[in-house]
């Protein structure tokens, strides 16, 4: 057994709370591969977990972290040795399992990424969960046809984690990107980042017909509620929306006119349980042609373990910007 530190969260008859502990190895959730963990992010899922706000964790006490990258201690499956390096995004981590906010994470084979050639342990954790969600979206979207050709992608809530990285890997993979935001301040910054242009969400005005002038060739959104619903009369014939949040609201009204009439698809994104074949296929891409080109730019703070409550509250509090990498360990 290794002692080791980690921030772990409970919830009993004490009430919820959530802060650094130290714990053993033989603690740690069941798994096949003992992992030291490197570097974890920060999402908005993480926020909630820490500090109680939303119903994330399935059972206490578990360490937080939805992400985790690191090197192999020990694994009782051939396929992984010491010293590789690996990933591991969502998966039940900080849910059902211990999660990355720890020098050390016990994961299941069967989640496990090989960290592909092309992305070092820190860049795989900047994309983290925000980044491979938005990567998802667009395999889904061109797995549905959807190509370049079909006119502009829609990005909402562009000043995200998720938006910020899918208008890097959107323009990368040669779409034109439109960027939808409230932040209008944020507008150079996105525009750096392969946005051909930047709309003020404030500013966006929906007819409120069952269908419009075709305006995208399709859309993430990360927003939900009235944007989408919104969105859908705008986005051309068989073009492809993706839908991966509901900061907007979990409901939206819409007809079926821009299904029946258009074709247009709506794809659900439930990156955390994506099946392993999609896995591999998705953090191929990423490590390759889909390589967000503006990592650096868009990881805005390296934090620690120490610091994660204070990182937590000012997301919560809409104060964040960019990606929050978390150093958890040495690296190599």
């Amino acid at each position: 057994m290794t002692s080791f530190r980690a921030f772990r969260i409970h919830n009993d008859d004490a009430g919820y709370r959530a802060g650094i502990e130290a714990m053993g190895t033989d603690a740690l959730s069941p798994g096949e591969v003992l992992v030291k963990v490197a570097y974890s992010s920060v999402n908005y899922k993480d926020a909630l977990a820490g500090t109680g706000k939303g119903r994330i964790l399935r059972n206490y006490p578990l360490n937080g972290g939805i992400d985790a990258a690191g090197h192999v201690v020990a694994s009782t499956d051939p396929a992984f040795r010491e010293g590789d390096a690996v990933l591991c995004t969502g998966s039940g981590l900080s849910e059902t399992r211990d999660g990355g906010y720890g020098e050390y994470a016990r994961l299941d084979a069967r989640w496990t990424i090989p960290l592909p050639a092309g992305l070092d342990l820190r860049e795989s954790m900047i994309i983290g969960t925000a980044g491979f969600t938005a990567a998802l979206a667009l395999l889904r979207m061109q797995d549905n046809r959807q190509t370049p050709a079909l006119g502009p992608v829609a990005v909402t809530g562009a000043s995200g984690g998720v938006g910020m990285l899918a208008i890097d890997i959107f323009s990368r993979a040669g779409y034109e990107v439109h960027a939808i935001s409230g932040k209008a301040d944020h507008f150079d910054f996105l525009r750096g980042l392969g946005a051909s242009e930047c709309v003020d969400r404030h500013q966006l005005a929906f007819s409120g017909k069952p269908m419009d002038s075709a305006r995208f060739g399709g859309a993430l959104d990360n927003v939900g509620g009235s944007m989408l619903g919104g969105l859908l009369p705008l986005v051309s014939p068989y073009g492809n929306v993706a839908i991966c949040g509901n900061a907007g609201g979990v409901a939206f009204d819409s007809t079926v006119m821009p299904f029946i009439i258009r074709g247009v698809s709506l794809l659900g994104i439930a990156s955390a349980g994506t099946a392993r074949d999609l896995r591999d296929r998705v953090w191929r891409q990423l490590a390759g042609d889909w390589k967000p080109r503006h990592l650096d730019r868009i990881a805005a703070r390296e934090t620690g373990l120490d610091e994660l409550p204070g990182v937590f509250a000012r997301m919560l509090a809409g104060d964040s910007f960019g990606r929050t990498v978390v150093r958890i360990g040495n690296t190599v």
